[in-house]
């Protein structure tokens, strides 16, 4: 097994690693091009990456092996010699199981020790990769202006001597309104020794300029200016050609860079300090509120509590408990004149307003620290759920090769890909709920396992009982018999007759099927009361009593020699399969799931087309019936 597994794991894991790389070098493909990195730098860029994606392409490898391994064996009858020499499928998968058991563990370690470090460095080396200027290629005809505070415009290139045509700049380094515009005849570019400047040499040209800053305001004043004329001149502009690399200290500390440990402890820190933030603003918010700012207390006896009360009016209380009188607001309103009034909706606004900034800054501050928790209880589960996704895929598709039996890399990638999708949505879904608080991070982390987990045990039940659940045969025919379109009848001449048919006694039998058929009809219409329908529990005692019988005439007859009769036995249909969604229970349960309405009456008008298609064929029961009993009185009248 492991022989079978592991080149093919390799080799699928080889696969779709490089296609999650080409994923993400489709993502950050702006980031690189046109800056003039490095091989080195961009060597080093796709090693964090892989690393990086290892976690995504592991399952999918897995996944993907599995199926292939055990479609193979299912294909070339291997599985099913082992099934007959007596070994189980689960002690066949018991090597692999071991196997996956081990890449489970070492992901885990992988996840908790290794990937914070190539987090950082991979984060660290795209910022800095952002970060760097774009290599200087100052396109033909159009204005470039990806050097900071100016706009290059050349007609005409030599790419040959680096000569620029009929060049135009505009600089504004120092600000819009006070732009210098030069053009030139001629020019060249290049960068200076230590990579920090441009130096630009322009020949034949002019340049105009500002000779004092020209005033925001919107007076019509004339502005003086220098117009300059030269043979050569060379300007020098800063920029930073260099590729410079952020400090990863910074990484370090935030959430991608720490281990399992550290995650834990800043977990707990970060909730003690998130629970006292929300203490110390449910405070300030009381203290904040119109109880405390419009109440004042009750007028004591002596001067002595009145200048303690005086002292203070902030407050529902006072010092001896006493309780306050609430000042009607409404009254002191209408009491003050109309400036007044004003003054007041004024100063109520401007309170307002400096209490709605507060409160909005109180819960950005908030919303900033649980959002850090939320981070880094994400990255805690992640840690986890790798290991437990490698398991589940594993149990997904090992026992579903083994039941399609189906090898190579055709139905085997489709179905590992329309998986893999299935599980990426769900992760992500689960994992942004739990990134923006809307689950709790264990369950927007765990989703996707938790969906997939059943479908695995399932899967594996399956393959352990040989079930044909993937057998396209078995839904077919099922759905052929929900509406009637079964399979005909197939009665064949047999070669040695041991019992000739007793044709004397048949003719009794097939006379009173045939009665009983038409008295079934007269008895049974199509439609049948709904409540009646769910008081029998969707049992037909009638129509099984019939099927019987037909099957016991067709049983007996098909030892026959005569080969008109074995064609016409062909025309007794297949009476089965209807009234069977409810065919266990019993009345009061019947009626109980027939009253529950939205499920009921879907059941009921299924089983009354069934019942219409059973009608039919009591029909064609009689009609053979009376055909065959003429038949057979035929027979007996020539013998």
């Amino acid at each position: 097994m492991l022989q079978t597994f592991l080149p093919l794991f390799i080799m699928t894991f080889g696969i779709c690693l490089f296609i999650v790389l080409m994923q993400f070098l489709w993502r950050y493909i702006d980031d690189m091009v046109g800056k003039g990195l490095g091989i080195p730098v961009l060597g080093e860029m796709f090693f964090y990456a892989a690393l990086f994606l290892l976690p995504m392409a592991l399952p999918l490898a897995i996944l993907l092996a599995s199926l292939m391994t055990f479609g193979n064996l299912g294909e070339r009858l291997e599985l099913l010699a082992m099934k007959s020499a007596g070994v189980s499928l689960i002690h066949i998968m018991r090597p692999l199981m071991i196997t996956i058991g081990v890449i489970s563990i070492g992901a885990f370690f992988f996840q908790n020790n290794a990937m914070p470090v190539v987090q950082v460095k991979l984060y660290s080396l795209l910022y800095s990769m952002r970060q760097k200027s774009p290599e200087l290629d100052i396109p033909e005809g159009v204005f470039y202006g990806e050097i900071t505070g100016y706009n290059v415009y050349v007609k005409e290139k030599d790419n040959k001597t680096g000569l620029l045509k009929d060049v135009m700049i505009y600089d504004y380094s120092e600000g819009f309104n006070n732009a210098r515009v030069i053009v030139a005849d001629s020019g060249r570019l290049k960068t200076s020794a230590d990579k920090l400047f441009l130096v630009l040499s322009l020949f034949n040209g002019e340049s105009f300029e500002n000779l004092k800053a020209q005033a925001s305001t919107g007076a019509k004043t004339a502005v003086p200016y220098r117009r300059e004329s030269f043979s050569s001149k060379e300007i020098l502009i800063e920029f930073d050609a260099n590729f410079t690399r952020t400090d990863e200290s910074f990484m370090a500390n935030q959430y991608m860079g720490k281990k399992l440990n550290d995650l834990q402890t800043s977990i707990d820190s970060m909730t003690v300090r998130l629970d006292s933030i929300k203490e110390l603003n449910a405070k300030s918010v009381y203290d904040m509120s119109y109880r405390r700012s419009f109440s004042k207390p009750r007028r004591a006896e002596s001067d002595m509590d009145k200048t303690s009360q005086e002292t203070n009016t902030d407050s529902l209380v006072n010092k001896q408990n006493e309780p306050a009188i609430i000042i009607n607001f409404d009254s002191l309103y209408q009491a003050e004149a109309p400036s007044g009034k004003a003054a007041l909706l004024v100063r109520a606004k401007s309170n307002i307003e400096s209490v709605k900034a507060d409160y909005y800054f109180k819960a950005a501050t908030m919303g900033d620290e649980a959002s850090k928790v939320r981070r880094h209880m994400t990255e805690w589960h992640k840690k986890f759920t790798l290991s437990f996704a490698c398991m589940v895929f594993f149990f997904i598709g090992a026992p579903l090769g083994a039941i399609i039996r189906k090898g190579g890399l055709g139905m085997p990638v489709v179905i590992s890909v329309i998986l893999f999708i299935f599980y990426y949505i769900i992760d992500n879904i689960g994992f942004k709920m739990a990134r923006d608080g809307v689950w709790a991070a264990w369950e927007g982390m765990w989703l996707s396992s938790a969906v997939l987990a059943p479908l695995g045990i399932f899967l594996t039940y399956k393959a352990v009982n040989d079930s044909v659940i993937l057998n396209a045969d078995t839904y077919l025919n099922a759905l052929k018999n929900l509406i009637g379109k079964r399979s005909g009848r197939k009665v064949e001449k047999k070669e040695v007759i041991i019992f000739t048919p007793n044709y004397v006694s048949v003719l009794p039998r097939l006379e009173k099927l045939a009665n009983d058929c038409a008295s079934y009809l007269q008895g049974h219409k199509r439609w049948l009361n709904y409540i009646t329908f769910w008081k029998q529990g969707g049992k037909d005692q009638t129509a099984e009593q019939l099927a019987e019988e037909m099957e016991s005439i067709i049983e007996e007859l098909a030892n026959s020699d005569q080969n008109l009769l074995l064609n016409k036995l062909m025309d007794y249909p297949v009476i089965g399969g209807y009234n069977q969604l409810n065919a266990n229970l019993n009345g009061k349960i019947g009626l109980a799931l027939g009253l529950f309405f939205p499920i009921g009456l879907p059941i009921y008008l299924l089983a009354t087309y069934q019942r219409k298609l059973l009608r039919h064929d009591v029909q064609v029961v009689q009609k053979t019936s009376l055909e065959l009993e003429e038949m057979i009185k035929s027979l007996e009248t020539k013998n």
